[in-house]
């Protein structure tokens, strides 16, 4: 029945044309970088390695694919919360805006079901958006700029990846993108499950996001203890595995941290539901 449910519930998702905005603005987004790279990415590889280029030479197809996924992801991993935020905020909410949660609830499934059916449609969501995405920043960025060497600027300086050892280090970051997007998927439902409009959640989650970005950003110490425990903080740690060598401790952290975020997110909309009033 779990499953039954969940297949309406995604059919539901897919029956909105705002759940194609989230594709569509996507992809219109990778397509105007791949542009803007296109047209003047010379000036932003300029910018990058002049401060190295009077101790080191550079060669070859500098501008290639593997950098230019990378900037995609890491311009777009901030930008794509809205996006599932529009189509996750009202999968409970909706329901109660319409008038249908309680033609829902006579259904022959527990109400912890009916909330699991639409947290597992909106990971089903979340993780096509997240495939549109690595397929266009992996394989179509490629197809038009080409593969080398990739070269990465971090904190401590430049480093430079073999084009043989960065395939594995993008499949393992998509990973941690697809749960940093979760956590946001989970958290829209989660406040879907308290309200009774669909703009509420949405809003919510967008403004409970960037509330936590800048307490992550923020160099105060007074913020320190729960910096490491936001899931704001963890949504850029794919980062860590263009390092060299890579961190495997802090990304597991990483991990374990997005996970429990969902859990938790999961359970209070779980006990939320199962104590709402849908008589009224």
């Amino acid at each position: 029945m779990l499953l039954k449910n969940t297949y309406n519930e995604f059919i539901k998702i897919i029956a909105k044309p705002r759940s194609y905005i989230g594709l569509a603005a996507l992809t219109a987004l990778i397509f105007i970088i791949l542009f803007a790279m296109k047209a003047d990415g010379t000036s932003y590889i300029s910018f990058v390695t002049s401060s190295f280029e009077q101790s080191l030479s550079f060669n070859g197809n500098i501008l290639n694919g593997n950098l230019i996924a990378f900037i995609i992801l890491q311009m777009l991993i901030v930008h794509i919360p809205l996006l599932i935020a529009l189509v996750t905020g009202d999968l409970i909410s909706g329901e109660a805006a319409m008038g249908t949660i309680r033609m829902l609830a006579t259904k022959p499934i527990s109400r912890t079901n009916i909330v699991l059916s639409k947290f597992i449609a909106g990971a089903v969501y979340t993780l096509i958006l997240t495939l549109w995405l690595a397929f266009l920043a992996l394989v179509v960025v490629k197809f038009l700029f080409g593969t080398g060497d990739m070269i990465v600027l971090n904190s401590d300086g430049l480093v430079i990846l073999q084009e043989s050892d960065v395939l594995w280090r993008y499949a393992c970051s998509f990973v941690i993108a697809f749960l940093a997007l979760l956590t946001v998927s989970s958290l829209s439902i989660c406040l879907s499950a308290f309200a009774e409009n669909s703009i509420g959640p949405i809003v919510s989650t967008m403004a409970i996001i960037i509330l936590f970005t800048i307490i992550g950003s923020l160099d105060v110490s007074v913020f320190d203890t729960i910096k490491p425990y936001l899931f704001t903080t963890h949504m850029a740690s794919w980062r860590i595995l263009f390092e060299d060598p890579v961190d495997f401790g802090a990304v597991g952290q990483s991990v374990i941290i997005l996970i429990v975020h969902n859990i938790i997110l999961v359970g209070i909309a779980v006990i939320k539901f199962n104590k709402k009033d849908i008589t009224s």
